[in-house]
C-alpha cells in the first residue's frame, strides 16, 4: 500500500468515527428531550385547546359586593365555553365579613369555574390561618355561594393545642365552624356548653 492510500484509508475512518459519533450524540440528546416531552406536551396542548391563556391571573371573589376572597395564579388557561380556568401555582385569600383577613390558600394546581364561582386547589395543598393554625390535604374545594371549603380527602390540622386527623370536612374559610368525619388526635381545652 502507498502512503497516499494508507492517509485516505485513516481519513476514512476518522470521518466514520465522526459520524458515529454525531449519531450517538443525536439520539442521546432526543433521549434526553423524551424524558421531559411528556411535561411540555401536556402544557402546549393545554394551551392549544384552551381559548385564552393568563400569566399572572388575579380575580376577586365577591358576594352582594362584599370581598369574600382573592385568588392568584402563575397562569391560567381559559375555556370560555365550559366557563372554567384550569389554574396553576394557585393562592387564595379569604376574608371575614369585616374585611380582615381570615387564611391564606395554596397549591400546585386547581380549577375555577367563572359561572359558580367554585374553586378546587389539587396537589399539597396547604392553608394557614391568621392565628398560625395550619392545614394540609390533597384536595380542597371552595364554595362562593355557601362561603364554605371541603373536602372529601383526608387532611390534618394542627394549631398550637390541637393535632386533628381526619377524612373530610366542610368548614367556613376561617376555620371556627368546622364539621368532620373520622377524626383522630387532641382537640385540645374546651368548655361544654352551660358550663
Amino acid at each position: 500500500m502507498t502512503e497516499d492510500s494508507v492517509r485516505q484509508r485513516r481519513r476514512g475512518r476518522s470521518r466514520w468515527a465522526v459520524l458515529l459519533a454525531s449519531v450517538t450524540l443525536i439520539a442521546g440528546s432526543a433521549a434526553c428531550r423524551d424524558s421531559g416531552r411528556d411535561a411540555v406536551a401536556a402544557v402546549q396542548e393545554a394551551a392549544d385547546s384552551a381559548d385564552q391563556l393568563m400569566i399572572g391571573l388575579t380575580q376577586y371573589m365577591t358576594n352582594q359586593g362584599v370581598r369574600q376572597a382573592f385568588l392568584q395564579a402563575d397562569s391560567g388557561f381559559i375555556y370560555e365555553n365550559s366557563g372554567h380556568i384550569e389554574l396553576k401555582k394557585i393562592r387564595v385569600t379569604f376574608f371575614a365579613q369585616t374585611g380582615a383577613q381570615t387564611s391564606v390558600l395554596t397549591g400546585r394546581e386547581g380549577t375555577y369555574n367563572m359561572r359558580t364561582g367554585q374553586m378546587e386547589a389539587r396537589g399539597d395543598v396547604l392553608v394557614v390561618m391568621t392565628d398560625g393554625a395550619r392545614l394540609t390535604t390533597s384536595v380542597l374545594r371552595y364554595d362562593q355561594s355557601k362561603n364554605e371549603v371541603s373536602t372529601d380527602q383526608h387532611y390534618v390540622y394542627e394549631s398550637t393545642d390541637r393535632h386533628v386527623d381526619g377524612e373530610g370536612f366542610t368548614s367556613d374559610p376561617a376555620f371556627t365552624n368546622i364539621r368532620t368525619q373520622g377524626v383522630r388526635g387532641r382537640a385540645g381545652r374546651f368548655t361544654l356548653p352551660g358550663q
